[in-house]
């Protein structure tokens, strides 16, 4: 007798393709980095039409957190599938190295600039702390298989970088855009540096709500004011503010003159508020015996004189637009120094700032009562003393949102300083910024009205800071009239060419004299730092412009949502003040991650997810999958029981690939393959459904909508391949001949499949792909990475079409579930022990006979013969398929040991006794012959 098992075709068991994802993929960088991948792909796409995405440089500081990875997997999972498009699509990251949080960190380490350190050699070290972080943030996205220019990425501190900004900063001068300005900005008293709308988050604070009373320096005057007053005490109007320690710089108090108001009698006093507002103003007081006593139009309050509630001096009454009936009084305490409407409506009047307040939130030696005090810590005291002077009206503590410095997370005042202003209103900026959004695709499309909202509401932006890590606003300005130098643009490339060769300090230790000529004496040199949104936000120039193979403008930005109030908006606002036009055709954004329930990611919460951990215990191909399988246009849900579920399915998509790989172990694609029309009817279908599958993922890839990706993926895997192709193939594959037509002709479909496969996963799956890659038969040169998508052969005009399939699909799929219902009775073992009599009406037993005996292999049974569905005995199953019962009786053969199949010709022919005519044929004749179209 034969030994059998020789003569099985079993899958090789030595594949490669294991599940030990973490312990392999940091060998895999290691070739992948020897073989020159980024390299080879630039020279395989050279000569192509570009796609540039370009990346947004994540800050120099700490390590990478879950939304690093997000954005970086998805920047990778575009580049490559836009290269496997044929595209020439180059990936230079970035980093930006300027900034207060590095500043800090040095600080920590080796004290203030100037202090323990000079200036320069702060520099350095900040210079030294900055690269350090780079490498240890490039090491980690490396590690999760992003392809890019890792050996020569952009820096922000590079001496080249550096005179590009300053290149930038001199062309947005000589088209008129840059003002100098004394105005109220967002200042951080802890960083001591002045914050642009983009550096601001918002956060809740509680603050003291208090309603203060200012009463009327001439109170006669204040009376006859009134059309008709009655009542009696003093009159007074209050006001109510959220920052007490603002109340020593106030100037003013501001009513709309359009609103109504009102004097009330509250005990011995009467009180004056905007009469749309009373409610809320006694409600807050809990004051239930008032009685309105006159009543006055605000524009007849304009000009009438108030008592500073605690300070020597009296402050006029003033008309503004900015009062509304939104909160408050309607009567609005004004501190020019620390708030825009205040500044404004200030210098409408002529009333100038106090500048009471130092970089560092101390009030200044000269401030009476307060003087040395820290605006965090003097509300209380400003409280006392309102107590004393009897001006305070109510108080209480409100929690609210407020602005905060996304940096050091502290509270932000306004404060009036000199700054640097790009302008939104001088020559029309605004309006020209807006235009450009019209033409750029966001995606989502809610892109477009929230970044219409953040440039609607956009003041001009302040770009200079009070710093000593940044790059210089390298300008000279007049020290009588604040004038920039008449020939400006010239110098501004001369310093750009000095800190070309030497950095930054090159500035800062530059004489004059030789530039200047006999304007030295007249001119000074500007100390203050650019914003390092401006650094970043010139990216378009100083990389796109300047690097071989990128181009300006973008195809891509791809950024988190924060960025339309970030970079997304600063590298607009630099782009049309430079050029005139969008550095980018697209924008698109994610979501920010959250956890299984939705909340923020926290340290103090315990649920943040370190892509470090992920990758060292799944690896990185379940983090990409994950990133992949999420729709990221709203928030990205992610939690040790999210990425537990990603990695089962990574699983299923990994094992399907082993399966078709194993089964093609011998199969030469030069010498095996099948012609396509002597193909087996159920290999072409599989092979066309792979093609529109092909189109289908291309289009998503193309679209941006990569967790449809995975779904069709995953479910071609699941519900295509493995739920039906491959169990009815792996019979032709283990017990037809190793030459045979029908087995090669199921390799081939494999060998379609797998080379189409390989590439849907790539850029997604870029471990798992190079591996499999290695695996698919043939003659492979170069890397996945470099290839394009398989041109699969056309099978659209087969006679067996897709409708046809589909009904054997539901088939198979009905008899499946009778097969199991059975099982669990206990009628039958597998389903290689039944008989199978389908009872089919007229047109699916048409159909159905188009497979002839191919059925009862789709089927995985022994039998499968075909009735009318009138002869369908009482025992005979209904379905859900229309028209079809299913009879099943078990086999009362013998099983051929095999191919398993019960058949009555087991042991028909002595020399094989335990096998069935067909393996015999299999074994020692020409072979079988299977069903074909």
């Amino acid at each position: 007798m034969s030994d059998y098992k020789s003569t099985l075709n079993l899958p090789h068991t030595p594949f490669a393709m294991k599940a030990n994802l973490a312990q392999r993929e940091p060998q895999m960088l290691k070739a992948w980095d020897k073989a020159g991948f980024y390299q080879e792909i630039r020279q395989a796409r050279k000569g192509r039409d570009t796609y540039i995405l370009h990346d947004g440089p994540p800050y120099a500081n700490g390590d990478i957190h879950i939304g690093h990875a997000v954005n970086k997997v998805l920047k990778d999972i575009i580049i490559k599938s836009k290269t496997l498009s044929g595209f020439d699509a180059p990936y230079v990251p970035g980093w930006d190295c300027h900034g207060l949080p590095i500043e800090h960190n040095v600080e920590k380490k080796h004290g203030k600039a100037g202090v323990k350190l000079d200036v320069k050699a702060f520099r350095e070290k900040c210079r030294a702390y900055a690269a350090r972080q780079v490498e240890g943030q490039k090491k980690d996205f490396v590690r999760l298989g992003i392809l890019g220019d890792w050996n020569n990425p952009y820096l922000t501190m590079d001496f080249k970088f550096e005179a590009d900004i300053i290149r930038s900063l001199g062309k947005i001068v000589e088209n008129g855009h840059l003002t100098r300005g004394f105005k109220p900005v967002y200042w951080s008293v802890v960083g001591g540096s002045a914050l642009a709308e983009a550096e601001v988050e918002y956060q809740d604070k509680t603050s003291f709500s208090i309603d203060v009373k200012f009463a009327f320096a001439d109170q006669g005057k204040a009376a006859a004011a009134f059309s008709e007053l009655h009542g009696e005490g003093d009159l007074s109007v209050v006001i109510w503010t959220t920052t007490p320690w603002t109340l020593p710089a106030n100037q003013a108090v501001s009513v709309n003159p359009e609103l109504d108001y009102v004097a009330v009698q509250v005990a011995g006093e009467r009180l004056v508020v905007a009469e749309g507002l009373l409610e809320s103003v006694v409600a807050r007081a809990e004051v239930s015996d008032y009685q309105v006593v006159g009543r006055i139009d605000g524009r007849a309050l304009e000009g009438l004189l108030l008592q500073h509630p605690f300070y020597d001096r009296q402050v006029p009454i003033l008309l503004g637009d900015h009062v509304t009936l939104d909160a408050g009084t309607g009567c609005v305490h004004t501190a020019p120094d620390h708030g825009v409407d205040d500044f404004l409506v200030g210098k409408k009047y002529d009333i100038g700032t106090l500048n009471y307040i130092n970089d560092n939130g101390i009030y200044r030696d000269h401030v009476p009562v307060f003087a040395g005090e820290h605006v965090y810590k003097v509300d209380e005291k400003v409280l006392d003393l309102l107590k004393e002077k009897q001006a305070l009206f109510c108080e209480d503590k409100i929690t609210h949102s407020f602005p905060h410095c996304w940096r050091t997370k502290t509270p932000l005042i306004f404060r009036a300083t000199p700054q640097w202003f790009v302008s939104m209103s001088k020559n029309d900026l605004r309006g020209q910024v807006s235009e450009a959004v019209e033409h750029v695709n966001w995606v989502p499309n809610w892109g477009r009205a929230r970044i219409d909202s953040m440039l609607e509401s956009s003041p001009d932006w302040c770009i200079s800071r009070q710093r000593t890590w940044g790059v210089p606003i390298a300008l000279f300005v007049h020290k009588e009239t604040g004038d920039l130098h008449p020939r400006t643009p010239e110098l501004i490339e001369q310093v750009a060419q000095a800190v070309e060769r030497e950095g930054m300090d090159a500035w800062y230790e530059l004489d004059a004299a030789p530039l200047l000529g006999d304007d030295a004496g007249h001119y000074e040199k500007v100390t203050d730092t650019l914003d390092v949104w401006f650094d970043s936000g010139v990216t378009h120039y100083a990389v796109l412009e300047q690097r071989e193979g990128l181009r300006y403008p973008a195809d891509l930005y791809l950024e988190g949502s924060d960025q339309h109030r970030g970079w997304f908006q600063s590298s607009l606002k630099t782009a049309m003040a430079m050029n005139g036009n969008a550095p980018y055709k697209t924008v698109l954004t994610h979501g920010f991650t959250v956890d299984a329930d939705g909340r923020k990611m926290s340290k103090s919460i315990g649920n943040t997810v370190s892509p470090q951990k992920v990758v060292n215990e799944l690896g990185a191909d379940v983090l990409r999958l994950w990133v992949a399988a999420t729709d990221f246009s709203s928030e990205m849900s992610v939690s040790d029981e999210i990425l537990k579920r990603t990695a089962d399915s990574y699983r299923r998509i990994r094992n399907t690939a082993r399966f078709m790989l194993a089964n093609l172990n011998g199969f030469d694609p030069a010498t095996d393959m099948v012609a396509s029309h002597n193909m087996v009817a159920l290999d072409r279908w599989i092979v066309r459904r792979a093609q529109v599958l092909q189109q289908e993922l291309i289009a998503a890839y193309d679209n941006f909508q990569l967790h449809q990706i995975y779904q069709k993926l995953h479910n071609f895997c699941v519900v295509e391949l493995g739920g039906f192709y491959l169990d009815i193939i792996k019979d032709r594959q283990y017990t037809t001949k190793a030459d045979s037509r029908p087995r090669l002709s199921a390799q081939t479909a494999l060998y379609y499949l797998s080379e189409a496969m390989v590439r849907w996963m790539a850029p997604i799956l870029s471990f798992t792909a190079d591996e499999m890659w290695q695996q698919v038969p043939g003659n492979r040169i170069g890397s996945v990475f470099a290839a394009e998508w398989y041109q699969l052969p056309d099978f659209t005009d087969d006679e067996f079409g897709d409708e046809f399939w589909q009904q054997v699909v539901d088939v198979k799929t009905a008899v499946n579930r009778v097969l199991e219902t059975a099982r669990g009775e206990g009628t039958l073992g597998g389903s290689l022990t039944a008989e199978l009599t389908l009872y089919c009406d007229t047109n699916l037993k048409t159909a159905l006979a188009k497979v002839a005996d191919e059925l009862r292999f789709i089927l995985i049974s022994s039998t499968a013969q075909l009735a009318d569905l009138t002869d369908a005995p009482p025992d005979a199953v209904a379905t859900e398929v229309a028209g079809l019962q299913v009879g099943l009786v078990k086999s009362p053969y013998a099983k051929c040991e095999r191919c398993y199949h019960h058949r009555a010709d087991v042991g028909a022919i002595a020399e094989h006794s335990t096998i069935c005519k067909r393996c015999v044929d299999n074994i020692e004749g020409a072979g079988e012959v299977r069903y074909y179209a």
